[in-house]
């Protein structure tokens, strides 16, 4: 079930910000995160696999995953809680080809794949400005299995008044609901909320919804970009500075 824990809005600074909008809602690899992409190429160097044989296999199961009428693929299901870190290991690791020719490990093999992954040095205090301006805030992540990510659940605690994580609801982005349920949690109105996401079709699917969606693509971008939607400062961002290129699902 999703995690919540409201704010105080006795505490000093728990004021509702001026302006439009009252929530923030954020995905977490690739925004929270370095890059997806630079996570899985570490992977892939690591173990030896040819970075064609991942990318052949992954360009399918992502059409399966976000193109309207297509069937669920492993992502989908694995995203949504349906089918099991083994089973999708299996499915991946029999997808791979290796540069010595041996076959992939299957076994653990989520595990590896996001072992490069770590924290983005600024976005959890920007979270953290955003809230101290008396924003709500939630986390909103479609999860590759259970292992996946690593959420550091204690810090989603101190960042997030609602976490939603994928497998454990059983809906995915870029479903309506998923957006829904989040905005729920939080006790507003989609047109209350902004997300972020680094993926495009996310951020679209929280526009139909009626949230206010900004594409991640480094922290200085999306800090200018909260500044202005929010209208609250933001300290030790630099709206100004120049965008590192980020890409990924």
């Amino acid at each position: 079930m999703p995690e919540r824990s409201a704010a105080d809005d006795s505490q000093p600074g728990a004021k509702a910000a001026a302006g439009r909008f009252r929530g923030l809602i954020t995905d977490w690899g690739g925004v929270l995160t370095n890059p997806i992409r630079d996570t899985v190429n570490a992977w892939l160097r690591a173990e030896g696999i040819l970075q064609d044989s991942y990318f052949a296999v992954m360009r399918l199961w992502m059409r399966q995953a976000y193109a309207i009428g297509q069937a669920a693929g492993p992502i989908h299901l694995l995203e949504r809680g349906e089918c099991s870190d083994e089973d999708f290991e299996r499915l991946l690791a029999a997808s791979l080809v290796r540069i010595d020719g041996q076959p992939a490990s299957a076994a653990g093999l989520l595990t590896r794949m996001f072992a490069a992954t770590v924290l983005d040095p600024t976005m959890p205090d920007l979270i953290r400005a955003v809230r101290r301006a008396g924003l709500r805030t939630a986390l909103l992540s479609n999860s590759w299995g259970s292992v996946g990510f690593g959420y550091p659940r204690q810090m989603l605690s101190e960042l997030f008044d609602a976490v939603v994580i994928s497998a454990e609801v059983g809906m995915r982005k870029p479903e309506q609901r998923i957006f829904t349920l989040t905005v729920e949690l939080l006790g507003l109105r989609p047109d209350e909320c902004v997300f972020i996401d680094d993926v495009q079709a996310n951020v679209e699917a929280a526009e139909s919804v009626g949230l206010v969606g900004v594409h991640h693509e480094a922290a200085s971008s999306t800090a200018a970009r909260l500044a202005e939607l929010l209208n609250i400062p933001l300290p030790g961002f630099a709206p100004n500075q120049e965008a590192s290129q980020v890409s990924h699902d």
